[in-house]
C-alpha cells in the first residue's frame, strides 16, 4: 500500500525523523491561510502516488501568500503527467504546503529490503534529487549500503559510516546518525516495504531533513497498523484492482488485449510469458488462487471483462488444492451469466480434470478447449487477432 508524501512525513515525524512544517489543503484558501501562518517563503506540492511532480509543474515555490493561493489554485484539479503516471496522468486534490528551506546540500536515503540476502538494506548517496535507478545504472560506485541484521537493528557505526561516506559535517554527524536511526525504526515497526528520502538535505542553518518523503508498506501486515490502514487512499489506486481485493483476487492491469484468469501467481506469469512467445500481449494478471470458489470465477470474469480492451480470454487452471470441476462449473455460470461474447480459451489440468471438461462439452457453449499451456496460448492469442 502506498500513501501520500504528508502522511509519510507524519509517520516519520513520530519517530523522530526531522521534517519540514507543513500542513495539506484541499482549497485554494486554505493554502493561503497555511502561508499566512507560517510565514512565506512556501512550497506548493501537489499530492499524488507518483514522482517527479516538479518536472510536471506540480511543486511551486510562493513567495507571498497571494503566490501561494494562486499556485494552489492552478494544482488543485490538475490532470498533473509524470513519468511515473503514464500519459493518463492523475488527477490531484489537494496539495501541502510546507515552509521552504534553505538547501546547502541535497543527497539521497532510503531503505528496502533486499531479498538476496534476508535484510533490511540503508542505501545512501551523495546524487540527491535523482532516481536511484538512475544512479545506479551510471554510477552505481555511489552507492552506499549498509545491511541491517534484524536482531542487532541499525547500528551508530553503520550510521556513521553511511554519514562520513555521505561528506557530512562532523558537527552534525549526530543529527545524520539520529535521522537513520528513527527512518529505520519507522521502516521496522511498520511493516514498510520502501522508504525513501530524496531528497535528504542539509540546510544552510545545519538541519538534516527529510524535504521529500515516500513510503510503501506490505498490504499482508495491515491488519496490525489501522492507523495506516486508515491513510489508503482509493482515489490513487487502479479501481479495478480495488475492487478485485474486495474478492480476494489478485489482479494488476496490463496493456495488452488477452485477458487471463490462472490460479497461482507463477502459473500466470508462466502462461503471461506464453502469451508473449505466442506473438500476443496479456491484459492482466489475475490470480483466483489456490480454492477459488464458483462465485469467485464470476467475479474475476467480471473484472476481466471490465477492460474494453480485452479481445480474448484464456483461463488456464491447475487443479491442486483447486477441483477443475468447480472450475468448470465457474466457467459456466459466468460465460451464461455475462453474456460473453468475447472467444474463450480453457486449459484446465489436474483434480477432477476429465470432470470439469466433460462440464464443459456438456454446456454446448463456445469455448475453445486446450491440451496444454502452449497449445492454450497459440489458440487465445489466434482467437484474438481474429475478434472485432
Amino acid at each position: 500500500m502506498n500513501i501520500h508524501e504528508y502522511q509519510a512525513k507524519s509517520v516519520l515525524a513520530k519517530y523522530g525523523v526531522a521534517v519540514p512544517r507543513g500542513k495539506v489543503a484541499d482549497t485554494p484558501a486554505e493554502a493561503e491561510d497555511i502561508a499566512k501562518e507560517f510565514g512565506t517563503p512556501v512550497v506548493v506540492k501537489a499530492q499524488i502516488h507518483a514522482g517527479g511532480r516538479g518536472k510536471g509543474g506540480g511543486i511551486k515555490l510562493a513567495k507571498s501568500h497571494d503566490e501561494a493561493r494562486e499556485f494552489a489554485k492552478q494544482i488543485i484539479g490538475m490532470n498533473l503527467v509524470t513519468h511515473q503516471t503514464g500519459p493518463q496522468g492523475k488527477r490531484v486534490k489537494r496539495v501541502l504546503v510546507e515552509q521552504a528551506s534553505a538547501i546547502k546540500r541535497e543527497l539521497y536515503l532510503g531503505m528496502v529490503i533486499d531479498r538476496a540476502v534476508s535484510r533490511v538494506v540503508m542505501m545512501a548517496s551523495t546524487e540527491g534529487g535523482m532516481e536511484i535507478e538512475t544512479v545506479a545504472a551510471r554510477t552505481p560506485e555511489k552507492i552506499l549500503k549498509e545491511h541491517v541484521d534484524p536482531a542487532m537493528g541499525l547500528m551508530p557505526n553503520q550510521a556513521r559510516k553511511l554519514a562520513f561516506g555521505l561528506g557530512i559535517p562532523p558537527e552534525l554527524t549526530g543529527k545524520a546518525v539520529k535521522f537513520m536511526t528513527g527512518l529505520y525504526n519507522a521502516f521496522v515497526d511498520t511493516d514498510c516495504s520502501l522508504a525513501e528520502i530524496n531528497p535528504l538535505v542539509i540546510t544552510e542553518g545545519g538541519d538534516v531533513i527529510a524535504l521529500d518523503a515516500k513510503m510503501n508498506f506490505d498490504g499482508n501486515s495491515l491488519f496490525r497498523h489501522k492507523d495506516i490502514q486508515a491513510m489508503r487512499d482509493f482515489d490513487e489506486e487502479d479501481p479495478t484492482e480495488t475492487e478485485a481485493s474486495k474478492y480476494d483476487i489478485t489482479y494488476i492491469s496490463l496493456d495488452g488485449n488477452i485477458g487471463c484468469m490462472v490460479n497461482g501467481a507463477g502459473l500466470a506469469m508462466a502462461a503471461m510469458d506464453m502469451i508473449k512467445m505466442s506473438g500476443g500481449s496479456p491484459a492482466n494478471f489475475l490470480d483466483v488462487g489456490g480454492g477459488a470458489s464458483t462465485e469467485q470465477v464470476t467475479n474475476a470474469f467480471r473484472l476481466i471483462l471490465s477492460d474494453p480492451k480485452v479481445k480474448a480470454i484464456l483461463v488456464n487452471i491447475f487443479g491442486g488444492i483447486m477441483r477443475c470441476d468447480v472450475i468448470a462449473e465457474g466457467v459456466v455460470l459466468a460465460v451464461k451469466t455475462l453474456g460473453l461474447k468475447v472467444p474463450l480459451v480453457v486449459r484446465l489440468e489436474g483434480t477432477n480434470v476429465e470432470k470439469g471438461k466433460e462440464i464443459l462439452a456438456a454446456s454446448k457453449l463456445n469455448i475453445i478447449s486446450a491440451s496444454d499451456m502452449r497449445d492454450a496460448a497459440q489458440k487465445v492469442v489466434a482467437a484474438a487477432g481474429q475478434a472485432k
